[in-house]
């Protein structure tokens, strides 16, 4: 037993030094940030002005996300305001300690009275107030700042001279300043409204706040910590579904010292069952991944069972093998290839082809939210006859164009992709299209294009957990930043093996 005691002791030291020597690594890349972004600012000459501020800009974005890596593994010190690593020599001497809040904001008082503010609670004597405690905390409401203090009167028995006092309420981030609504705000603007933390720094100064990149680095670190117990409850619900669309989308990924960016993935996994009648909640699940190698998803479906609603990508063929995956292939996806040849050489076979098609979309609009026997009835009736010749009508025109052309890449592509293309067919559950999932990848498709990749490995990750939070909430109702202020208000107290109650369908957006 001593021995086994000893190992395990040994085995925690071990991780906790190779911990401590991550953090080491991270807080040197960190000041080599800094250095490079500096030297890089002040240069003048010998390069074009355009590519100097991409470059800047790069190094700008890996820097707030090793600030964050740094945060999220224990490393910041946001009682004193601190950056989330050893600040830059300038703002040592700049700041020491934390700022009070400036007075220009507005105040509001929260009382905190102790339980037994009439009675003392070991003899029963009269209390009576001899001081306060009073923690000020920045706070955001829509369009503006504020300092919500807490007060907590101080009082003693007039008896036993014993004291009570109300305990401080919890924080999202314990003994920190910002409050669930300015924290909610920042993830917000980081995440849907793809503006980096450093700029938001910039723009928080103007309202006189002193908030440093390091010090909301950390914050974005620590919430996303703190609110991943939700993100994998929601994917659990996600995958417990009889039918998941599926998609994926490049996010080029920062790579550590080789100053270039490598092909890293974003993956959703969306549960609606609205649109055959279902009751249960809608969820969207994000996953971030360094690369597009099947194993990723089939490690996240490995227990899933029912339809995978996707695209053809060869990824998910090994989950079909097993039987208990139903592929359903996207309608949309095989008119796109027709849509496109269309728009470049204007091919009347291309416009047949989608002519062809649009009776199924049409159907699918009329049966949207019926129950699933009644969807495949219709189908059966009326969609099978018109799939049918669409059927034989390609084979045929295949034969007849040239082989090698992208008409002919198209109809190969709608043929060999035939048998899930008519899943719809054989269950009612099964959608025409995967157009739920291009839906919750349009906001990843917008960031991209605003800061054009991930800044890390665990930067992805962090994102694809806001991205579940954000993406879920809106699914069932919510203003995205009114959810994300009352998941990181109560979280932190909250039991783990409760963590459904506060899952976005369970807490009713319109009544808080």
């Amino acid at each position: 037993m001593i021995a086994a005691l000893r190992g395990e002791l040994a085995e925690e030291r071990t991780a906790r030094r190779i911990a401590e020597l991550g953090l080491q690594a991270k807080t040197l890349e960190a000041e080599r940030l800094r250095m490079q972004i500096a030297r890089l600012r002040h240069e003048r000459f010998g390069r074009s002005s355009e590519r100097l501020a991409g470059e800047v800009e790069q190094l700008e974005l890996r820097l707030d996300e090793v600030l964050a890596d740094i945060a999220a593994a224990g490393g910041a010190n946001d009682t004193e305001d601190e950056t989330a690593s050893a600040p830059a020599p300038e703002e040592k001497a700049r700041r020491r300690g934390r700022k009070p809040l400036p007075d220009s904001l507005p105040r509001r008082d929260v009382e905190h009275l102790p339980a037994e503010d009439c009675a003392c609670r070991a003899c029963g004597g009269m209390l009576r107030k001899v001081g306060e405690d009073i923690t000020e905390i920045l706070e955001y409401r829509p369009g503006r700042f504020e300092v919500v203090r807490h007060v907590r009167p101080a009082f003693s028995c007039r008896t036993c001279e014993a004291m009570t006092q109300a305990p401080m309420p919890s924080l999202p981030i314990e003994r920190g300043r910002p409050g669930p609504g300015l924290l909610a705000h920042v993830l917000v603007s980081k995440y849907c409204d793809h503006i980096p933390l450093y700029r938001q720094s910039e723009i928080y100064a103007r309202d006189g706040l002193d908030l440093p990149r390091g010090l909301l680095a950390g914050w974005v670190g620590r919430s996303a910590a703190l609110t991943e117990p939700m993100a994998a409850y929601i994917g659990r619900h996600a995958l417990a579904g009889p039918r998941v669309h599926a998609d994926d989308t490049p996010m080029p990924m920062l790579s550590p010292g080789r100053g270039r960016t490598q092909a890293a993935r974003v993956w959703a996994y969306l549960r609606d069952d609205r649109p055959f009648g279902g009751t249960d909640p809608p969820a969207v699940f994000y996953e971030f991944t360094p690369d597009r190698k099947g194993e990723h998803p089939q490690r996240r479906l490995r227990d899933f069972q029912g339809i995978l609603q996707a695209d053809a990508y060869s990824g998910f063929n090994a989950l079909y093998e097993s039987g208990r995956v139903i592929e359903a292939a996207c309608w949309t996806h095989a008119r796109r290839y027709f849509h496109d040849e269309l728009l470049a050489n204007g091919s009347p076979i291309a416009r047949e082809a989608i002519e062809r098609m649009q009776p199924l979309f049409a159907i699918e609009a009329e049966i949207h939210g019926q129950p699933p026997e009644a969807r495949l009835a219709a189908r059966q009736a009326r969609s099978a006859p018109i799939m049918a010749d669409l059927h034989a009508w390609l084979e045929a025109t295949l034969r007849r164009i040239s082989g090698k052309s992208d008409l002919a890449k198209a109809i190969r592509y709608a043929l060999a992709q035939w048998g899930a293309l008519t899943t719809v067919l054989r269950d009612g559950r099964a959608c025409l299209h995967n157009n739920a999932a291009e839906r919750r990848m349009r906001p990843l498709a917008l960031g991209r294009k605003n800061y054009l990749f991930a800044g890390s490995l665990e930067g992805g990750r962090r994102a694809a957990i806001i991205y579940t939070l954000v993406g879920t909430a809106e699914l069932n109702g919510w203003d995205p930043q009114a959810y994300l202020r009352v998941l990181l208000d109560r979280i932190a107290d909250h039991p783990i093996n409760r963590i459904g109650e506060l899952a976005p369908w369970n807490l009713q957006a319109d009544a808080v």
